[in-house]
């Protein structure tokens, strides 16, 4: 497709010197604006001002410069149209070919702090218009919207190339730029604003990632993507993370390493560890050390973690990484590693290690979560109201001990990382039995007694919300319970309180349901 004129226009300016002079070469009249145009005529090409080809100045400081007839009829005139090519001889429009824009840097400023004068400034209004327009007639106009376009676009000129697919892509992703542009700037604001509430339309943007092999079975495709915008606050998470080692991350390894993250982010006063397996967890344990945390959580169900994702929020050393390395995992997730320690884990061939960079600091916790429907998204605040202790009630006769108190607080934020129905059982700051995912809650806590054994004894139990029935209870207390949290509020609590009285376990209501579907 033959080029006469193309508009350059650009705050990225990387490439574009090379990318005008090889243009100018093909005999392409530049015009430009600006900073664009003053480094052109630097670097010793012919270059025409907007304000010259429009006989109209720039104004408003540089807010008016493109919007006029004569930039967007030469873009959005058809040539194949002989209306459009008498309108353009009559009113002396210019064709223009190619429109290379890049967008005020919105992002990066707000990024910076930037104070909201100064942000409102780097909202592009010009730019955008352009790459509208010539993308809506990229039959008869190249968009170029990035240095990463330069050389397909110059090539396809220098062979006379028709380039029809190429021009469909570029317009495809000039649209996409554009959408993510504004909806960047609709996330920036609404915080500026202080209007965080769900809007009646909800925009995002995110950026792809990474391409996965394949999605949760090897027919699904998959893609990884990261929300888009200024990262400047960023709170600890798998997006975030680097990884040091191993093969790529797969579907289903992101989803269970996010959960491994969030479920360790609930202990952030001491060494903690979560092993992760399918999407559950199948340990939990704060100690002292690191090690004693890990020692502690796969004893919890030492048979699951073989093929598992282990979390831990401090940084990881040699005599941990030498444990961790005797099994099979997944994936190991730390805010960093000793320089041993990762080499030990390194020799793990195909063993994924991320590391997490502000995990073991303090962060702020915020945000929605987003499940996406046929059809839709359901949107919700995250689950993160912590517990209140002092706010829990004894429901039956026999009091909790402080000790007591201190491991139902452990379970409880321990219970919140399980599926449906969720039961857990906690000796000290350990799990030692985990149940969920069942259609009954009797169901969870029959497997969570199974699994852990002789360990239930003396131990508490954590539920994620009400006991319909007292059959749970009596199931935990077969197994040598000592005292139950649960939120309260069923129509049968006096049923489920009398069955604790009759066992001699001490039940609390915390009244703090934290149900995970």
């Amino acid at each position: 497709m033959k080029v006469t004129r193309a508009l350059l226009s650009v705050s990225d300016k990387s490439g574009i010197v090379d990318f005008a002079k090889r243009l100018h070469e093909q005999g392409v009249e530049l015009v430009s604006t600006g900073g664009t145009a003053k480094l052109l005529a630097e670097s010793g090409l012919p270059v025409l001002e907007v304000s010259d080809l429009t006989g109209f100045p720039e104004m408003m400081d540089g807010r008016v410069k493109t919007l006029h007839p004569k930039v967007a009829g030469g873009i959005l005139a058809l040539r194949d149209n002989d209306a459009h090519v008498a309108s353009m001889q009559e009113h002396q429009i210019p064709a223009i070919d190619l429109v290379c824009v890049n967008l005020y840097p919105f992002e990066q400023t707000a990024a910076a702090g930037a104070d909201l004068p100064e942000l409102i400034e780097q909202i592009d209004i010009g730019g955008p218009s352009l790459l509208r327009a010539a993308a809506k007639n990229h039959k008869h106009v190249f968009v170029v919207t990035d240095p990463d376009q330069y050389e397909p676009v110059l090539a396809a000129i220098e062979s006379g190339d028709d380039a029809t697919e190429l021009r469909q892509e570029l317009a495809l992703r000039t649209y996409q730029q554009t959408a993510r542009y504004d909806a960047v700037i609709s996330r920036v604001l609404s915080k500026r604003f202080g209007l965080t509430d769900y809007p009646e339309h909800l925009v995002f943007a995110y950026d792809r990632k990474d391409v996965l092999r394949y999605g949760e079975n090897s027919h699904q495709r998959a893609a990884y993507y990261q929300k888009a915008g200024p990262r400047n606050v960023i709170e600890p998470s798998i997006v975030a993370s680097e990884q040091l080692h191993g093969k790529q991350l797969s579907y289903n390894n992101i989803l269970d390493a996010d959960l491994a993250l969030e479920s360790v982010k609930e202990f952030p006063e001491r060494p903690a560890c979560v092993i992760i397996k399918h999407a559950t967890p199948c340990g939990i344990a704060t100690a002292e050390t690191l090690h004693q945390a890990w020692t502690d959580a796969l004893a919890c169900d030492p048979y699951s973690p073989f093929g598992g994702v282990v979390a831990m929020n401090r940084k990881l050393d040699l005599a941990t990484a030498e444990e961790l390395a005797k099994l099979f995992l997944e994936i190991v997730i730390a805010p960093d590693y000793d320089d041993d320690a990762l080499e030990r884990l390194q020799r793990k061939k195909n063993l994924r290690i991320l590391k997490v960079p502000g995990l073991a600091e303090e962060y702020h916790r915020s945000g929605t979560q987003i499940r996406s429907i046929t059809g839709g998204l359901l949107v919700q605040d995250r689950d993160l109201k912590p517990y209140d202790v002092s706010a829990w009630k004894t429901a039956g006769d026999k009091e909790a001990t402080d000790e007591q108190m201190q491991s139902m607080l452990f379970a409880a934020r321990c219970v919140k990382a399980i599926r449906s129905n969720a039961v857990v059982f906690v000796q000290g700051t350990r799990t030692v039995g985990i149940g969920g995912g069942q259609t009954a809650r009797v169901d969870s806590t029959f497997i969570a007694t199974h699994k852990g054994g002789d360990q239930i004894q003396g131990s508490v139990m954590a539920s994620d919300a009400f006991f319909p029935f007292r059959d749970a209870v009596d199931v935990a207390a077969e197994h040598g319970v000592t005292a139950i949290v649960q939120p309260g509020g069923s129509i049968r609590d006096d049923e489920v309180i009398e069955a604790a009285n009759e066992h001699g376990i001490a039940m609390v209501f915390s009244g703090q349901r934290s149900f995970r579907h």
